[in-house]
């Protein structure tokens, strides 16, 4: 088995610790609340660190899952970060969605020290991390991968490498460009046939069976119409991302029209009081 450190321990970090206890890799935790960590311990066994550095020593593979860039370099640079504890070989998988810029940025400091690097932000939220069934997109070295992929599988359905260091996380912009608009056009929809005299959930039965059918509408139409939105993926993390899709775009010259303009649509949801909310609360602006 691998010897593994997790950094972070959130909605999403905490049940992918969990899998990876669960297959056997001997495991330490370190989360900025002690707290948890020690939660998270009584659960699933091995240790609670005080400290990434002290997390990360003797560790074959470092998984981080944090909040953006900022805490990810927090928690991998410095005295007390884990590139500090890792010995020369090991390797440090994060899975933040954060920018491109800082994966190629931890990937050079990776490298300087003798250690690897892999940025494998995922996707499928906090239910596909509670079924050990994310889908993760990876940049960086092959063979870094290669070790990296058996360890992954064990909260992912789906791991694939696209390509050198950043790639994972443009991947992750381009999944989340395209969630962006098919939560806008699922939620109008909703509201429309709402307007229109409809059943919402007999209208979403149809056309779900033709090509309309998306993730989001199997799994939040009937949420949307009821107006539950007390789960998922919070809009304010949602509006971290698009902020990293269009300063990417800025520099790369894509244009993205859509997702600016959901992106603003949020920032609605967020005056509304749904900062904490689901991203399908977007129908929350269209409702009376």
């Amino acid at each position: 088995m691998t010897h593994v450190a997790f950094l972070g321990l959130g909605v999403m970090g905490y049940p992918m610790a969990g899998h990876l206890a669960r297959k056997g890799h001997p495991a330490t935790v370190y989360n900025r609340t002690a707290a948890k960590a020690l939660k998270w311990v009584a659960e699933h066994g091995g240790r609670a660190a005080p400290t990434p550095r002290e997390a990360a020593q003797g560790a074959d593979i470092v998984f981080a899952c944090v909040g953006d860039d900022n805490d990810l370099r927090s928690v991998a640079l410095g005295t007390q970060g884990a590139f500090a504890g890792m010995r020369k070989g090991a390797l440090f998988v994060d899975h933040t969605t954060a920018s491109a810029d800082v994966a190629r940025e931890l990937a050079a400091e990776a490298a300087a020290l003798g250690l690897d690097f892999i940025d494998a932000p995922v996707s499928g939220g906090q239910a596909g991390a509670e079924n050990g069934a994310l889908t993760v997109m990876c940049g960086g070295d092959a063979d870094a991968y290669a070790r990296a992929e058996p360890v992954i599988s064990a909260f992912a359905k789906s791991c694939r490498l696209m390509g050198p260091s950043g790639a994972g996380q443009l991947t992750k912009m381009v999944n989340q460009i395209c969630i962006a608009g098919l939560v806008q056009a699922l939620a109008e929809g909703v509201a429309f046939a709402g307007k229109a005299g409809l059943d919402p959930g007999a209208v979403i039965d149809v056309i779900s069976k033709g090509a309309a059918q998306s993730w989001q509408m199997e799994n939040r139409h009937k949420t949307m119409a009821a107006g539950e939105f007390d789960f998922g993926f919070a809009v304010d993390w949602m509006r971290k991302d698009l902020a990293i899709c269009l300063a990417e775009a800025r520099r790369n010259g894509a244009s993205l029209p859509v997702t600016a303009l959901v992106d603003q649509f949020y920032a609605d949801v967020q005056k509304l009081g749904g900062a904490r909310w689901d991203t399908s609360s977007l129908i929350a602006r269209l409702k009376d």
